[in-house]
């Protein structure tokens, strides 16, 4: 079973939460999140109530500042495990909304969407299989999205607020 600690204080000081299932609102358990302990499972956490806002994917290990999950700020209002995944992986992305234009499928990581789909902007996907992590720019940095199987018609779906993605990759869990 997964389990997430939150602190108050930087590298695991103050005041803190454990919590081992979805929480949409964390806000009575924590003020503020500056380290976080990840024992057990992987987890999806926002920067506001009801999973929304900017997400931050953990595994297991130790966060001792909000820097170090690659946190925009110290606000952790609501979190999500998602379980265990060992089968395939594939995906569908478009250079337009609603599943249109030009597509193309993948079943691996791409560090760069432009090199390899030739579009800068990916405004929907089919997520066929597996989780996937999207992130603002090459090489898997800036923002984080998370996407479970599923259709995603436009950017906003998935949490962007605009279509650029600059890579992605398949979310593993190790067992």
């Amino acid at each position: 079973m997964g389990k997430i600690i939150f602190y108050e204080g930087r590298n695991f000081q103050g005041r803190h939460w454990e919590c081992s299932s979805d929480c949409m609102d964390t806000f009575r358990h924590f003020n503020c999140c500056n380290s976080i302990r990840v024992s057990g499972g992987h987890w999806v956490a926002y920067e506001k109530p009801y999973y929304m806002g900017y997400q931050y994917i953990l595994g297991p290990g130790e966060y001792p500042d909000y820097h170090c999950w690659m946190g925009f700020n110290n606000c952790i209002r609501s979190c999500q495990m998602f379980p265990p995944y060992r089968g395939s992986y594939r995906m569908r992305i478009y250079n337009r909304p609603d599943m249109m234009g030009h597509s193309m499928e993948f079943m691996d990581d791409c560090p760069n969407v432009y090199e390899r789909f030739r579009y800068r902007d990916i405004y929907s996907c089919n997520i066929m299989e597996g989780y996937w992590i999207f992130y603002e720019h090459p090489n898997y940095r800036g923002r984080q999205y998370f996407l479970r199987p599923g259709e995603y018609r436009a950017s906003g779906d998935w949490g962007c607020h605009n279509p650029m993605v600059g890579s992605f990759r398949r979310m593993r869990t190790l067992m």
